[in-house]
């Protein structure tokens, strides 16, 4: 079973709400079947483009939507958005390494590789390099996801094209992963955003069914290794 109880796995996201827009259901899902979900943030507003105000408002707004999913533990980094891809990848590698060595978790959940958001791109590559097989890496399993207003707007190239080939069920928890969302009253757009709850819910509606379920959230896996 890819998923079974009491794990441990790590969302990792570029910036706050990307772990709910792209796995929100997910987590939620997970921590009802009594697994550990810790979520690491990686960066915080660029100084002299965000004020701190703003800063603390959207860490108060995804500790409020971790609440509800049921999150272990948030973890908070330093790096500045929106230029994470100016930051050299063996810091943000050594940064993500140091949570998974606290946490030991067996999956982690990237951002995908292709999205037209440079931070994306710069957590994808720095995150597979902190989940590099070896005796003292517990990372058995490596999936990306897709972010609204990110993952779409790639360009149409292969090495860039989100193709998910594992779904997730979220039927039981769409509520939880719109209602966190909502939290975030400092990113919601008003539809036809793609930062919208009802695009929210029309890519849950969309990818399951395609797998033929009522909701669900697409991944890519990247890596699987079964001992």
């Amino acid at each position: 079973m890819i998923f079974d109880d009491r794990q441990k796995i790590l969302i990792v996201a570029p910036h706050p709400d990307d772990e709910v827009l792209g796995c929100g259901g997910t987590i939620k899902r997970l921590s009802q079947q009594n697994n550990e979900v810790y979520v690491l943030i990686m960066s915080r507003g660029k100084k002299g483009m965000y004020s701190e105000e703003r800063i603390h408002n959207v860490r108060c707004e995804s500790i409020k939507a971790h609440e509800l999913l049921g999150v272990t533990d948030t973890v908070f980094l330093d790096f500045p958005a929106p230029e994470l891809d100016l930051v050299s990848v063996s810091e943000l590698s050594r940064s993500i390494s140091e949570v998974v060595k606290k946490f030991s978790p067996g999956i982690i959940f990237l951002p995908h590789r292709g999205d037209i958001h440079h931070d994306h791109k710069a957590v994808f590559n720095a995150g597979l390099v902190a989940a590099r097989p070896g005796i003292m890496c517990p990372v058995k399993k490596v999936f990306s996801y897709e972010t609204l207003s990110e993952t779409e707007l790639a360009s149409p190239f292969g090495d860039d094209t989100f193709i998910p080939d594992f779904f997730v069920g979220i039927t039981q928890s769409i509520e939880s992963k719109i209602a966190a969302f909502k939290c975030f009253k400092s990113q919601i757009r008003n539809y036809p955003s793609s930062r919208s709850p009802e695009a929210l819910e029309a890519l849950a509606k969309l990818r399951g069914c395609s797998v033929g379920i009522p909701y669900a959230e697409a991944f890519m896996t990247i890596r699987i290794i079964e001992e």
